[in-house]
């Protein structure tokens, strides 16, 4: 398994990338802001994307994204491969891209959301903490980005402080400061399940 910087030898796998990503959103029934052939082979040919190979298959993929004029980093849109789930694949894809964004934008907050326990999980073990959404860019492009997800209506009328995904925020300034707790599953299920029924019963009442 190769982990590696993608190039415009992986534009090929452009349209597989946008598939493997929308069917896992059916699979999984979460909200998710799709991309299509053509973003996803800018990003590859610009040198801010990481892929995984395995004998010339696809086997995963996350790409960068910037806000803000660089001030804010996005490390976003990881999929893994159905055949290359459950070998902690996600992790060195996470792992290979944060390297990658700390070396290319060194000046450049990272963050994610995220409605998946696994991926913040991920997150929290690389040095991201949980973080409000104020807390996040302001860009209205990247916010704009969402409507494409299910959810979106949920941002909108919170203002865009609140949504079913978690923000997640890595600060390479303070990385000698983080504490190190150890990640407790329960509570950021707990957060979760209590977002889906606070909007969920909203929507039931409407």
């Amino acid at each position: 398994m190769k982990v590696v910087i993608a190039n415009e030898s992986h534009v090929k796998y452009a349209q597989l990338i946008c598939d493997t990503i929308e069917e896992s959103a059916k699979v999984r029934g979460t909200g998710i802001a799709q991309r299509t052939p053509e973003y996803i082979t800018k990003k590859i040919v610009n040198g801010n994307a990481v892929i995984a190979i395995h004998d010339d298959q696809f086997a995963g993929f996350c790409y960068i994204e910037l806000w803000d004029n660089l001030k804010f980093v996005v490390n976003s849109g990881l999929i893994v491969h159905p055949d290359y789930r459950n070998q902690g694949l996600a992790k060195k894809i996470k792992q290979k891209i944060l390297e990658h964004s700390k070396e290319k934008y060194p000046e450049a907050k990272i963050f994610g959301i995220t409605t998946g326990l696994a991926v913040m999980k991920i997150n929290y073990e690389l040095g991201y903490q949980p973080v409000t959404f104020s807390e996040l860019t302001t860009d209205e492009a990247f916010w704009n980005g969402c409507q494409t997800c299910k959810n979106y209506d949920i941002l909108m009328r919170t203002n865009r402080k609140m949504c079913l995904c978690t923000g997640m925020l890595y600060d390479p300034k303070h990385e000698k400061n983080i504490k190190q707790h150890e990640y407790n599953s329960k509570v950021l299920s707990r957060l979760k399940k209590i977002k889906q029924a606070l909007f969920l019963k909203k929507e039931k009442n409407k």
